[in-house]
Parts: C-alpha cells; structure tokens; sequence
C-alpha cells in the first residue's frame, strides 16, 4: 500500500504498522491483508462480497482489525460483514471506512454489519469514517449496523464521522434479550454542503434489557442534517435516547426522537437539543488569547470529544 493508504489507515483504524491480533483490511474492491488467531476466525463470503468474523465462546482480550479503504476515484462497492460473536466472549472490533478521491467519480461504499452476539457475551464496536482529495467527486458512505444480543450480552458502539463525507445514510437496527445492554454513541461533523442522515430503530425485547443512544453533531456552512431515533419498550425495561446539536452558519439540523411504550413496566426516556456556540463561552476563550475562530473549534472539538 502507498503512503496515502497507509495514513487513511491510520485515521480510521488507528493501525500503524502492522496490528497485533486478528485483523482484515479491504482496499479498493479486494482482499489487501488477513490474519486470523486461534480465536478469532475470519472467512471470504462465497455467495456475495464480504467476511464473517466469527469469535470463538469465552474469548478475552482479543482486538480485532476490519478497516476498508478507498483510493480509486469511480470505485463503487457494498459489503456485508457477519460478526458471530461466541457465549460469554470479550472482545474489541475496530472498523472504519477512508475514501481518498481525486477524481471526478463518485466514490462510494456501502457496508451492511450483522452482529450476533452470544450468551453474557461483551463486544466494544468502534467506527471511523473519513474522507478526503483534491477532485471534484463525491465520497459517500452508507454503513448499515442490525444488531442481535442473546440474553445476558452487552454490546458499547462508538461510531465516528470525522469530515469529508459528502452524503451519509447512517442506519442502525438493534434486538436485545433478556438482561442484555446495548450503548450507542454517535459523534457527527458536517461542513459545506453535505448531507447526514442516522436512524437509528431499537427494540427492548426482553425483560431488564436497556439502551442509551447517544448522538453529539456539529453542523457546518450549509450542511444538512437529520437524526432519527426509535427506542421500543417490549417488556420490562429502560431506555434513553439524546441528541445535542451545534448549529453554525446557515446548516440545518432536524432532530427527531421518538419513544412507545409497548409493555406497562417500560421506562424510556427522550432528550434533544440545538443550538448555536454560546457567545459567552466566545469571549471567554478569545480573552485568552484565542481567534474567533479558534475558539470556535477549542469548542467544537471539546464538544465532540
């Protein structure tokens, strides 16, 4: 790989140099690099393009790499990534997708994950999209996340939207058994006139499961964006979803949550919030020394951190 792929990798999978553990990365289309451990098994679908990740029950302190990069201007893919995740199991899996385009084609990758999480099972999910060059086409991303948890399991997803992304369709789908906890925290940026949509639809099944959605956007120049968030109380349970947005500019941000109770015990709760930069938390940087402008992104980093 050339110096440009090997610091996308970096961006989105943190990878500098070769990592320990398992690890499979995708390059423009095909199969750049594998490898698997006596654990963590990693298979070429046969009937369409993608891999299943398959974790054997009661692994630990495994770390498992996937990132997929894009460098071809025009190349335009979709992926589908099985994780079978085995009974009582601890693991990390770090994503990500970097578009690098310097053409005029769009370039685009839609990557569908199906997560099958066993038995008091424990999965740390982390997601970075990013994108940049210097030409005039598109760099799209479309991730799609269907989340199962088995009884007792737990799954915490992180995922990132750092910049350069011209148009996103973010959508999440989640079922959680009993006892089992599903976090999603979402951290968003959009500038010029780009465009972002997460929905994200969880359905509280079993009884004692729960979920806190949390999303944190910044919404720049005259981006767009929309965020969509059903949580469905099945059962005894307890749910918790929050958008916080910062507008700036002349952007536009939909927030739009939404919560039904289908079961008497079901306790769910729903927050949103948009605005601008506080002009007081302004002058209070600048009168350290700071521009308008770099105050502005003191704030704004601070806020997606």
């Amino acid at each position: 790989m050339n110096n440009t792929e090997l610091e996308l990798l970096k961006i989105i999978a943190d990878m500098d140099g070769t990592p320990a553990g398992a690890f499979n990365i995708r390059s423009n289309g095909s199969l750049a690099e594998r490898h698997i451990t006596e654990n963590v098994n990693i298979v070429t679908k046969t009937d369409k393009p993608g891999i299943d990740i398959i974790v054997k029950p009661n692994t630990k302190n495994e770390k498992i790499h996937i990132p997929v990069i894009i460098s071809e201007s025009g190349l335009e893919e979709i992926v589908y990534n099985d994780f079978i995740i085995g009974d009582g199991a601890d693991v990390e899996i770090v994503a990500g997708c970097g578009i690098h385009n310097c053409g005029d084609e769009e370039s685009r990758h839609d990557g569908i994950h199906s997560f099958f999480v066993g038995k008091n099972a424990k999965v740390r999910y982390v997601e970075k999209h990013f994108g940049n060059g210097d030409g005039n086409g598109e760099k799209n991303m479309n991730p799609t996340t269907i989340i199962n948890i088995a009884e007792g399991g737990s799954m915490e997803m992180e995922t990132t939207q750092i910049k350069g992304i011209d148009s996103t369709n973010r959508v999440t789908k989640a079922h959680l058994q009993k006892d089992a906890t599903l976090i999603i925290k979402e951290k968003l940026m959009t500038h010029g006139k780009q465009k972002a949509e997460t929905d994200f639809t969880v359905n509280l099944d079993g009884e004692n499961s729960s979920a806190n959605v949390i999303s944190r956007s910044v919404a720049k120049d005259n981006s767009q964006q929309v965020f969509l968030s059903k949580i469905n109380g099945n059962n005894i349970c307890s749910g918790h979803t929050e958008c916080d947005a910062i507008i700036m500019d002349n952007a536009h941000v939909s927030a739009i949550p939404e919560i039904t109770a289908n079961h008497i015990d079901a306790s769910l709760i729903h927050e949103a919030a948009i605005g601008k930069i506080a002009g007081e938390q302004l002058i209070k940087l600048m009168t350290l020394g700071l521009s308008e402008k770099e105050a502005e992104e003191q704030i704004v980093n601070g806020f997606l951190k």
